[in-house]
């Protein structure tokens, strides 16, 4: 997979918000036409589909849902660009074998999308070059679909939390409701089809996570623990997650269920501190294709 973004606001839309700046000022309208987005989704907005007739704040509007059209149907196109290896689905990870100088390392996010924090959290990856993997809770997508809908447009993966993020035992049915109904929303969102599951609190003997490995889902748990949904100083987080992190590794930190501040004061520090051991940051499917990629090598060496 290409670690670079994948996907940039289109040049049309930055030049549509240069001209809203204007109309805002003279009390214009321009309501915008989205039919170039369900044609091309490479088309950015063009100037000429767009009519001057009054009301800054409906045009405001308009313009953001055609924001989000597009990082939907660009979504569409990325969720068909990476697979999950056959050994790793329906299988429990929390970690993938690495080679020590093979420094990679994989920052993990759940219980978003959540208002204020997921959007401070994309804002430093995005300042970083990082892509990282977010598992969603299906409620909380249903509530914030412009946020799971940048997460995607933005390069980085997306992963089911189930709907509610419940802690009790499931049976059969309501196990494929939880999974089930959060696989759908994201991919009616984002065009996203993912087969990556995290079992609310890693509980894994309740019923979902047998549910979701019967479905071909990798469970995705963790090897670095940030603990931080206890809200600890952003000092401590750093420290905890670095000591824990190690080739290979997947790291556990959350933008949202709640207060996430000290986590979004952490990350940056997080971030500095992985490079100046010598890491790079990959989504779980990147980490996944790794193992695969060294054990080949491994095997082509013995014949």
């Amino acid at each position: 997979m290409e670690n670079n973004k994948s996907f940039v606001w289109p040049q049309g839309i930055l030049l549509a918000l240069i001209a809203l700046s204007g109309s805002l000022s003279l009390g214009l309208i321009v309501p915008m036409s989205l039919k170039s987005f369900y044609v091309d989704t490479t088309n950015a907005v063009d100037l000429k589909d767009i009519e001057i007739k009054g009301g800054a704040q409906e045009r405001l509007n308009q313009l953001k849902l055609a924001m989000l059209t597009s990082w939907q149907q660009q979504a569409r196109v990325k969720g068909l660009s990476y697979s999950i290896p056959a050994r790793f689905q329906g299988v429990i990870v929390n970690r993938v074998k690495l080679a020590p100088n093979q420094k990679v390392i994989a920052l993990t996010f759940d219980d978003g999308p959540w208002p204020e924090y997921t959007a401070k959290i994309l804002n430093i990856l995005r300042e970083n070059n990082i892509q990282s993997t977010f598992f969603v809770v299906g409620q909380m997508l249903n509530n914030h679909p412009e946020l799971g809908k940048q997460i995607v447009a933005e390069g980085h993966v997306i992963g089911n939390h189930t709907w509610h993020h419940w802690y009790h035992f499931f049976n059969q049915q309501a196990a494929a409701f939880e999974i089930d109904r959060t696989s759908d929303l994201i991919y009616e969102l984002t065009g996203v089809r993912t087969n990556l599951f995290r079992p609310p609190g890693g509980m894994l003997h309740n019923g979902l996570a047998a549910y979701a490995r019967g479905k071909k889902y990798t469970v995705v748990m963790w090897s670095a623990d940030s603990v931080d949904y206890r809200s600890p100083s952003a000092s401590v987080l750093t420290s905890r997650v670095l000591k824990q992190g190690s080739p290979g590794g997947i790291v556990l930190m959350h933008d949202g269920g709640g207060n996430r501040s000290h986590t979004v004061a952490a990350l940056p520090q997080i971030i500095s501190k992985f490079k100046q051991q010598g890491y790079r940051f990959v989504t779980i499917p990147e980490l996944f294709e790794l193992q695969e990629k060294d054990e080949k090598m491994i095997a082509n060496t013995k014949k």
